[in-house]
């Protein structure tokens, strides 16, 4: 991953024509947690699942297996309050394809 390098307009233009506007999935991840089995047996309701990360530290953007992006969590405001994005602060260069 780029050290927060300004992105090169060349590496974003993606060629493939109609490929460019099939849709994908990016997955968000705030963290991870390593219980064991016996402590996951016993997760209900109201229990609390510590992770690896502070709220403060940035999540991680995958497509598949492939980090693509680094970012911070942020509460928009105004008619879509309440609703969560990222605010990317390092991008992967895919200029090479996913």
């Amino acid at each position: 991953m780029p050290e927060s390098a300004a992105p090169q307009p060349e590496a974003r233009t993606l060629s493939g024509g109609a490929f460019t506007q099939v849709p994908i999935e990016i997955v968000v991840s705030v963290g991870r947690a390593r219980p064991l089995v016996r402590d996951l047996l016993r997760l209900g309701r109201d229990s609390v699942l510590t992770l690896d990360r502070r709220v403060e530290d940035p999540v991680e953007l995958f497509v598949g297996d492939r980090l693509i992006a680094r970012g911070v969590l942020e509460e928009l405001e105004d008619d879509q309050a309440g609703n969560l994005a990222v605010r990317l602060t390092e991008v992967a260069d895919l200029s090479s394809g996913l």
